[in-house]
């Protein structure tokens, strides 16, 4: 099975969608009159969308730093 496979619907988000919808999360936090349950809900999705934008970013570094070994050899 294929890693796109075994991944959940949100890793295939793109750094792109999950930062918009992050940004969507924060501003809904920031302006209040959210239950504490809605607003707990609010913040883990923030958390999982925060860890995936991160991994998007050190996947970015991971090419280039390989590119890079690549071009000084």
């Amino acid at each position: 099975m294929s890693d796109e496979k075994k991944a959940g619907p949100d890793e295939r988000l793109s750094y792109e969608q999950a930062r918009a919808e992050l940004a969507t999360v924060v501003e809904r936090l920031e302006a209040g009159g959210t239950s504490l349950e809605e607003s707990l809900t609010l913040w883990e999705r923030g958390e999982a969308l925060a860890a995936i934008c991160q991994r998007r970013l050190d996947g970015a570094r991971a090419r280039i730093d390989a590119a890079r070994q690549t071009a000084d050899s």
